[in-house]
């Protein structure tokens, strides 16, 4: 059952000053997920990425005025409708936070900052496991089922780069 939330609801763009919270929230998703040992993105690495060459953006969902979730999504691009849209990498919201349906109001958010700026789509993965799942449903996403996710990366990435695979 749904609780019910009498808590003002607001967004917030992150500047640079959030990036200790930033990476709070990355570990916190990472442990949620069970891949803690996985992160390798450090304060200084987010500040480069997110902040000097602007790849990706943070936004976050306040809950009377505290940080209650983030997500990190870039732009991205499609080719067949010749438009863009956001592709979101990571969201998260605190489990306190979980049950009173913010996680759709965060959706809704991002959507609206997608057609905004003139985008088509958004996309996210999500881990097979996940009980999300069943959420992501029922806001009408759809799992691809026409293709399968790839990623090179790390040594592997290098190694290929060096032709040693």
């Amino acid at each position: 059952m749904k609780k019910t939330f009498p808590q003002k609801i607001s967004f917030r763009f992150a500047e640079r000053k959030d990036v200790p919270l930033i990476l709070e929230f990355i570990k916190a998703l990472a442990e949620y997920e069970k891949a803690s040992d996985l992160v390798t993105a450090t304060e200084e690495l987010l500040e480069e990425w997110l902040f000097k060459r602007e790849r990706a953006e943070v936004l976050f969902l306040l809950v009377s005025g505290k940080e209650a979730g983030f997500a990190l999504f870039f732009q991205s691009f499609a080719a067949y409708p010749g438009r863009g849209g956001i592709y979101i990498d990571d969201l998260y919201i605190y489990p306190e936070y979980r049950g009173y349906g913010y996680g759709k109001i965060f959706f809704e958010k991002l959507a609206q900052i997608t057609v905004g700026r003139g985008g088509t789509r958004m996309e996210w993965l999500c881990l097979n496991w996940n009980p999300s799942m069943d959420f992501y449903k029922s806001m009408g996403g759809k799992p691809l089922d026409t293709c399968t996710a790839f990623r090179l990366e790390g040594k592997s990435l290098l190694e290929f780069l060096n032709n040693e695979v």
